[in-house]
């Protein structure tokens, strides 16, 4: 059935929630999980000025990936605590786009989305990133209704 999936995260409730649902249904099939997450690249200027300002022993850890990890590694904590293998992505542009490209580079046989918490007259409507991955995906997709 399912032995690679790959699952996209912001960090947000409804990617968490996304996250959760993933782990337990790997684990329960003994699927491995590629978690991916998407920032915008941050201008080295700013980096520059961040890195003038902390701490000589952390200015090393100041990149332009340095919260996407953070949330990355949340994610990853909670697929291992359920028994899951699970491999980190971090990827620099658009969410739909990183999610797409690393379900083709790994074979994924399913992605895992968050519907990103549309309500009222919008709950027909899916978020840009479940809507663009469910039409352009190259495997079968679970929208989690996480509202």
């Amino acid at each position: 059935m399912f032995k690679t999936m790959v699952v996209g995260t912001d960090g947000s409730a409804t990617a968490r929630e996304a996250v959760r649902q993933a782990a337990e249904l790997a684990a329960a099939l003994g699927a491995s999980v590629h978690v991916v997450s998407a920032y915008e690249p941050i201008p080295e200027s700013r980096l520059r000025i961040e890195r003038q300002q902390a701490p000589e022993d952390i200015e090393w850890a100041i990149n332009p990936r340095e919260e996407v990890n953070a949330v990355l590694d949340d994610a990853a904590a909670l697929i291992k605590q359920k028994g899951a293998e699970v491999f980190l992505h971090p990827r620099e542009g658009d969410a739909a786009d990183a999610i797409l490209d690393v379900a083709e580079e790994v074979g994924a046989d399913l992605i895992v989305v968050g519907n990103k918490g549309m309500t009222g007259a919008k709950r027909f409507l899916l978020g840009s990133v479940p809507n663009k991955v469910s039409h352009h995906a190259p495997c079968s997709v679970l929208i989690i209704r996480t509202t």
